[in-house]
């Protein structure tokens, strides 16, 4: 097998429909659009979301909620998973963003928040921007120190 003898499989390549070449090709005449109308002409392109004059279902259903321009949101890291990167001894006592970082929990511009879940045994001295209550008492029972960042 070399470039020159390279072909697709049997039946793979189908050739297009030409459209619009005479009478002779039986696609002539009204090219396959069927008689007048908006359809037939060229250009026609129906507007996203139309359905034939029917209210859309955008304009239909109605709008709902609202969106607080003020919401802070923040990344949540649970004990659980801070107990797993010190048992495979990826963070050591002292742990800042930056650390959550570089394994992957969290990115640059995170807020970043401790929570409750699971438990932890290793005295662990964090810095983030913020703790679940739950959170914070686990960690200073286990003796360690939860420090908000300003």
């Amino acid at each position: 097998m070399e470039l020159h003898n390279l072909k697709p499989a049997k039946g793979s390549i189908k050739s297009s429909k030409r459209i619009g070449r005479g009478e002779g090709s039986k696609k002539g005449g009204t090219s396959t659009r069927g008689h007048n109308g908006q359809k037939s002409r060229s250009g026609y392109s129906k507007k996203i979301g139309f359905e034939g004059g029917q209210q859309p279902l955008q304009r239909r259903v109605p709008k709902f909620g609202f969106t607080s321009p003020n919401r802070v949101e923040y990344n949540g890291v649970n004990l659980d998973t801070l107990q797993a990167l010190v048992d495979n001894k990826k963070l050591k006592s002292n742990v800042a963003q930056k650390e959550l970082m570089n394994n992957g929990l969290v990115q640059k511009k995170d807020l970043v928040k401790i929570l409750g879940r699971g438990e932890l045994t290793s005295k662990i001295d964090i810095t983030v921007d913020a703790f679940s209550t739950s959170a914070k008492s686990a960690i200073e029972k286990a003796g360690g120190i939860a420090t908000v960042t300003e």
